[in-house]
């Protein structure tokens, strides 16, 4: 490609030729335009998916005559629909137009968190609870393509992360929300209702204001200068490994080559299941960390507030980890390391019987399985290339990973109260099963690494056309 050209006379130039100063400005302006926008959504989502949990100990489970069991299918009926339309979601997402689909979803959501608040009944419950998922069930998956449009490919793990520290965020919002709304008393409306009718409002109002923000693609982008729009396309061809130097994502073609190529890369097998284990204590910690909190001796009030805490804390090291793994280009050790702090946060919760102490336990917890969510995401988004390999990749991983849920809704059982022993082991169980998947997909890249840089896979360019490689290509190196 043919370097552009800087103002300055001698520029320094990132390594495809486009002057640094201009990069840096690209990504500084798509930060400040689409990255609130991104934290906004994920931070309503899961505040819609996990405020049921603060509800329950507010009085939903006594007016919907809800038992244990009852509970715990409600939440697993949110995840049928949620993975069901994970990969189909992520392969439609650019036809449709990213701009409008995005806040489609979170206006469907909102509006299905607000029906919420009306119903009367168990039946009704799994209803807005399994349409709930649906309409929930493309943003994770969206949001990973929709940031690999955008930006290089090893720029997107901090940008993950600035989306995703809101997961935890949500938890201490909804916590204090809850605790306010759950207050609220009116003729036949207990304050439980009000948790879904004024967090899905604002979730609903959020939507339509993003209709009016989000681009679709680069190439819909309105406030670049016609400098940066060119440098913007180029830099995100160029990083693709996989188009033709005249093409671009918004006329690369869905393929089942891209498909086959996708579902065939071992850092997809292996990263979804990685996710798969991982994602287990997540949920099961974002659904019930009100109960288990309440199980340690608080009143129901007190717990939703003691939830704050652990979940700021979680929102400090996500921020830490995608910094610091970006720094050193680094995935799999912080996996390693967040992975062993929550371990030990659940041994607390099973070997004292000191409540201060437990409570001091869900804070290692959070602080360990939170961010190593995101540095997961970001690896396998990292190893996949061009866009519909990544986005099929990506579509299956969060399919495989939300599997999970079905065995998350369930650890925490009532006859298991107070200790959750059971809960808690299983979660240690899967965080085992973490350490042992980062462990072999750090050794697989390493080792693909050396065979590419010892010229093992200089063959493909003789075999196959090589704007048709993208991973695969021998240049392209895995993250490790």
């Amino acid at each position: 490609m043919e370097k552009l050209e800087a103002t300055h006379s001698t520029p320094t130039l990132i390594p495809d030729g486009i002057p640094t100063v201009l990069d840096q400005r690209i990504t500084r302006r798509l930060d400040r335009r689409l990255m609130p926008w991104l934290f906004s959504l994920w931070l309503l989502a899961y505040i819609d998916r996990s405020n049921i949990g603060n509800a329950r100990i507010a009085g939903m489970s006594t007016d919907l005559e809800l038992d244990s069991n009852k509970f715990n299918i409600a939440l697993a009926v949110f995840y049928v629909p949620y993975i069901c339309y994970a990969v189909p979601s992520n392969l439609v997402i650019k036809r449709v137009g990213a701009g409008y689909y995005l806040p489609a979803l979170i206006i469907s959501w909102g509006t299905v968190s607000v029906c919420t608040g009306f119903v009367k009944s168990y039946t009704g419950l799994l209803v807005v609870r399994f349409f709930l998922g649906l309409a929930e069930g493309g943003l994770l998956g969206g949001l990973l393509v929709y940031l690999s449009m955008f930006y290089r490919r090893h720029q997107l793990l901090y940008r993950i992360t600035l989306f995703y520290c809101a997961a935890p965020l949500s938890g201490a919002f909804g916590g204090l929300l809850a605790t306010g709304l759950a207050q609220i008393r009116t003729s036949g409306y207990n304050g439980w209702r009000f948790i879904f009718f004024v967090e899905g409002a604002i979730t609903v109002l959020s939507g339509i204001i993003a209709l009016f923000a989000l681009p679709h693609t680069p190439a819909d982008i309105k406030f670049f200068t016609p400098e940066e729009h060119t440098a913007c396309l180029a830099r995100m061809r160029l990083d693709s490994y996989g188009l033709s130097p005249s093409a671009d994502v918004d006329h690369e073609k869905l393929s089942w080559y891209w498909i086959r190529r996708a579902l065939l890369n071992v850092n997809t097998i292996v990263l979804s299941f990685n996710f798969f284990a991982l994602i287990t204590p997540i949920y099961s910690y974002s659904l019930f960390l009100p109960t288990i909190i309440k199980s340690l001796g608080f009143t129901a009030v007190k717990a939703q507030l003691l939830t704050v805490p652990p979940n700021i804390c979680a929102f400090i090291t996500v921020l830490l980890a995608g910094h610091f793994s970006d720094k050193l280009q680094r995935r799999g050790p912080l996996v390693l390391v967040g992975s062993s702090i929550a371990i030990v946060g659940y041994v607390m919760l099973i070997a004292s019987t000191r409540s201060l102490t437990q409570y001091g336990g869900t804070f290692l917890v959070a602080a360990g399985i939170f961010p190593s969510s995101p540095v997961i995401i970001g690896w396998l988004t990292n190893n996949l290339a061009p866009h519909y390999v990544r986005a099929t990749g990506t579509g299956f991983q969060v399919m495989v990973a939300n599997m999970s849920a079905f065995i998350a809704t369930f650890t925490y059982l009532q006859e298991d109260a107070p200790k959750y022993t059971t809960g808690h082991a299983i979660n240690i169980g899967m965080l085992g099963l973490v350490l042992v998947l980062t462990t072999v997909n750090m050794l697989y890249c390493r080792w693909e690494n050396r065979q590419r840089e010892s010229g093992k896979r200089d063959y493909r360019l003789q075999e196959e056309d090589e704007t048709v490689l993208g991973y695969r290509h021998p240049r392209f190196k895995y993250t490790i």
